[in-house]
């Protein structure tokens, strides 16, 4: 079943979850499951509020609701640069569902590389050594989705863009994972996308900044503050407005790190 699919919202919400392993490398309880309902059936990742690890800036048990906070935002900007995602009851209780995305094998969006090995066009991000002395670069491809995904993160503060978390769909299509730790009123924006910064966002970007702001203003708000404080709710509103304005990707701040760790 592909994110587009008209049948994956319901399903999502009312199917059956099986849980059938865990995503070990993730932070949190990662479940990885199917689920079927009707003539639908499809994977999904679940992540029960109650296998959350508590963090010391964001309330405890609130990252499943951010990330459905975060999906939220990206419908109502008209990319689907997030997958359907919903916040329900499942084996473990309350969580996130999201549908699972199948990947393009060795198509990866960002990536560590020798210089010389870096494909013509990608942008640079970070300049380093690898664990034998040898030079590597952080880079991304610079592709239009994947630009849209890094002003879609300034507006929703996403303080762990992992590349990992840039996914390439066998559909073709750019899907970001993982928001549980965006949408906070202080400034956390960590990211691997840099590649564009202080350039102008472009016609694509403030087209999509410009319907967020309209759906802002007819129910998008009532929407998020299910899932966020008030003041997280403003605060998005504020960024959203501030990007406007300026119409260029910002640099990254002095006082916090600006790339996640791991980068993947």
């Amino acid at each position: 079943m592909l994110p587009s699919d008209p049948a994956v919202a319901e399903l999502l919400t009312r199917g059956r979850i099986e849980v059938e392993g865990r995503l070990v490398d993730a932070s949190n309880a990662t479940l990885f499951c199917a689920i079927s309902g009707g003539d639908a059936a499809a994977q999904c990742v679940y992540k029960p509020v109650s296998g959350e690890r508590a963090l010391w800036d964001f309330p405890d048990g609130t990252l499943a609701g951010r990330e459905v906070a975060a999906y939220l935002v990206s419908q109502a900007a008209g990319v689907p640069l997030i997958p359907p995602t919903v916040l329900r009851q499942g084996p473990f209780g309350p969580g996130m569902v999201q549908l699972w995305v199948d990947t393009k094998e060795g198509d990866d969006l960002v990536d560590v590389l020798a210089p010389q090995d870096v494909p013509k066009g990608w942008r640079a991000v970070l300049r380093a050594h690898d664990r034998h002395g040898d030079p590597a670069v952080l880079v991304h491809a610079d592709h239009p989705s994947v630009r849209l995904m890094a002003a879609l993160d300034v507006v929703i503060n996403n303080a762990d863009r992992k590349g990992g978390h840039v996914l390439h769909g066998t559909d073709g299509n750019v899907y970001g994972v993982d928001h549980g730790i965006c949408l906070h009123t202080e400034n956390k924006l960590r990211t691997v996308l840099w590649g564009w910064l202080g350039e102008p966002l472009g016609e694509e970007a403030e087209a999509m900044l410009a319907t967020l702001a309209d759906a802002v203003d007819t129910g998008l708000a009532e929407r998020l503050a299910e899932h966020l404080t008030r003041a997280e709710v403003r605060a998005f509103g504020h960024r959203l407005e501030a990007l406007r304005r300026t119409a260029v990707f910002p640099t990254p701040g002095q006082d916090h790190r600006a790339i996640p760790w791991p980068a993947f």
